[in-house]
């Protein structure tokens, strides 16, 4: 990482190009899952109640099976999982609430004509645990939280720092949700209570980091209008967008290094994990990715975008009164 230089300014349109092409399939696959399933991600049992089924078959089960089996009895779309338990393979179905007892004898029938006997491990009924008004309350509390957020960042650095730094947040929410919005409609991956505590902590992370590359910045900012050489000899003053430069490549090994150790945790705990985290720490690793990227490339660009519209990118900052 060491001698490693980003000129943030010169190839903006490229970072910014690079999240437009992750956010605007995203957005279209949200709007499609709006058209689909009512919300713009495909909800889990944990929004809509359900069933969760745990058998073990005493021959190997293969998913497709099992799935073409749910469809025939009338649950079709139903997730289905595989498990292991004692080192021995077991099938876990989320299915939508069996109120009827007719219902289960006919989908236990169908799979053991097509998968033979099974043992049943587990038969559970979850309600939906996120209701309407819950959902709405944390809507409106997420929407306070980012008006807190700016008037803090407001009052600690300017309120173009709040806006960048919003805007860097909602880039790795709406990339996050974009992603599990196209999974939910190409292999049917839901959206669970755990979801919400993983996006939670991705916006915690985002702005955490986004802080400290603009914590440099603003020590930097002194310096501009400074005189500075160029590799070629040549003399130029020092704007806002070399500032921004400096302070990003200043942080650089600091952010990656953070978010590298992040990222291996995560990816261990994904491919060594167990089945029923498996989405949640995907979630969080996805978001990690995104937050690290947008601190140190999106955040700066808008800022000195800012700046440079405003016109004062050029010039030093007026001293604040004591």
């Amino acid at each position: 990482m060491k001698g490693l230089k980003i000129d943030l300014v010169k190839y903006r349109w490229i970072w910014l190009g690079v999240s437009g092409v992750i956010l605007v399939p995203g957005i279209v696959a949200m709007i499609i899952c709006m058209t689909k399933f009512n919300a713009p991600l495909k909800p889990g049992i944990d929004f809509t109640g359900g069933s969760i089924l745990q058998y073990q078959f005493e021959k190997p089960a293969p998913l497709d099976i099992v799935r073409q089996a749910l469809a025939e009895s009338g649950f079709e779309g139903s997730q289905v999982q595989q498990a292991f338990i004692s080192n021995k393979e077991v099938i876990v179905m989320r299915t939508k609430a069996i109120d009827d007892e007719a219902e289960k004898r006919k989908l236990d029938a169908d799979l053991t004509a097509k998968l033979g006997e099974f043992k049943v491990l587990s038969v559970d009924k979850v309600s939906a645990t996120v209701g309407p008004e819950l959902l709405s309350s944390g809507l409106i509390a997420l929407v306070v939280t980012f008006l807190m957020m700016v008037a803090y960042i407001s009052y600690r650095f300017q309120f173009d720092y709040a806006v960048c730094a919003i805007s860097a947040l909602f880039h790795d929410v709406i990339a996050l949700c974009g992603i599990f919005a196209i999974l939910g409609l190409v292999i049917g991956t839901e959206v669970d209570s755990l979801f919400i505590s993983a996006v939670l902590t991705v916006i915690g992370f985002s702005v955490h980091d986004t802080i400290v590359v603009f914590d440099r910045v603003r020590e930097n900012v002194k310096y501009v209008g400074s005189k500075a050489t160029d590799a070629d000899g040549n003399e130029y003053k020092k704007n806002f967008g070399h500032i921004a430069n400096d302070s990003v490549n200043q942080t650089l090994a600091r952010s990656i290094y953070t978010s590298l150790t992040v990222v291996i945790t995560l990816s261990a705990l994904y491919f060594l994990g167990g089945v029923t985290t498996r989405d949640f720490v995907l979630a969080m690793l996805l978001g990690i990715i995104s937050g690290t990227y947008s601190s140190i490339f999106n955040a700066s660009c808008l800022l000195v975008m800012w700046r440079e519209m405003k016109g004062t990118g050029s010039a030093k900052p007026k001293p604040k009164a004591a």
